[in-house]
């Protein structure tokens, strides 16, 4: 079983094997939502399904209707409706799930993290996404995605979630305890106010401290050693415990990936606001710092 990361060779070695498995391409573009499914359709790893981050992976609408689990841009859709999304793209319990994109881990950690949250632990990131499957010659595939569940697919059953979620109200009644750090993924200038190219409101959450998901990765795509990212933490952090860590970006997508190296480094424990700055700023009553 495969829980963080999964290289290339691994996955082809599982493919060989027969064991169970399902690979999401969840490649997406924030600034053209119809592009990550374009994307899909011109060329994908032979077998993957599509996973869209703004129909499949959010939750749409009022969340009193909706029964979203968050605010902000990307809300979290219910635990039991994703799982009935999961059943119908053919995925049960006893698989193994493979999430990729072509964005560097931008957007498949969502799938990732989504997955431990509905208690599901065989959940792994292709390291290096659909880049490394290419250069490494692995079977590709284009066209649009089929329907994939058949009559006799099993049901995916939710157990307890394996990660934290924390809400907008939780983060505001902890801001400036020394139990929580917020770690925020957005790029530099957007977390010092300087440029907001997505939000009413710039800046970023008074104390948090600037990691950009970006820094996670080595210049070849693939995540950085364990013991480098390791130190890297530790130097953010300081004595802070991973526990008290509260990862957060503009809708709680790009957060993802400082969570799952964390992870990696063996930081294990740390929450996700998912709601991220895009639901934190929607509140005038909510403080914002810039700089």
């Amino acid at each position: 079983m495969y829980s963080t990361l999964i290289s290339v060779a691994q996955l082809q070695a599982l493919h060989a094997s027969g064991t169970p498995c399902k690979v999401f391409d969840c490649s997406f573009d924030l600034t053209q939502p119809q592009a990550g499914r374009a994307m899909y359709e011109d060329c994908h790893i032979a077998g993957a399904v599509y996973a869209d981050l703004n129909t499949d992976l959010s939750a749409k609408g009022d969340p009193l209707t909706t029964g979203a689990q968050s605010g902000g841009r990307h809300p979290l859709p219910s635990r039991e409706h994703f799982a009935l999304w999961l059943h119908s793209m053919g995925f049960d319990n006893t698989m193994q799930a493979v999430v990729y994109d072509r964005q560097g881990a931008n957007y498949c950690g969502r799938l990732w993290w989504m997955l431990k949250w509905l208690g599901h632990d065989a959940a792994a990131v292709l390291d290096g996404g659909l880049q490394a499957w290419a250069a490494a010659g692995g079977a590709q595939a284009a066209g649009a995605a089929s329907s994939q569940a058949s009559a006799n697919s099993a049901e995916f059953v939710v157990s307890a979630p394996q990660v934290t979620l924390l809400s907008a109200d939780t983060v505001l009644e902890h801001l400036g305890h020394p139990e929580q750090t917020i770690v925020d993924a957005r790029a530099t200038p957007r977390f010092k106010g300087e440029v907001e190219p997505l939000d009413p409101v710039a800046g970023h959450i008074p104390g948090a401290l600037n990691r950009p998901f970006t820094q996670n990765l080595t210049p070849e795509g693939v995540f950085k050693p364990a013991s480098v990212l390791r130190a890297e933490f530790d130097a953010l952090l300081g004595t802070q415990a991973s526990q008290h860590v509260v990862h957060h970006c503009g809708s709680g997508v790009s957060a993802i990936p400082n969570l799952l190296a964390m992870e990696i480094a063996g930081l294990g424990g740390s929450a996700l606001f998912a709601g991220s700055w895009s639901e934190w700023c929607g509140d005038a009553s909510r403080p914002v710092a810039k700089g």
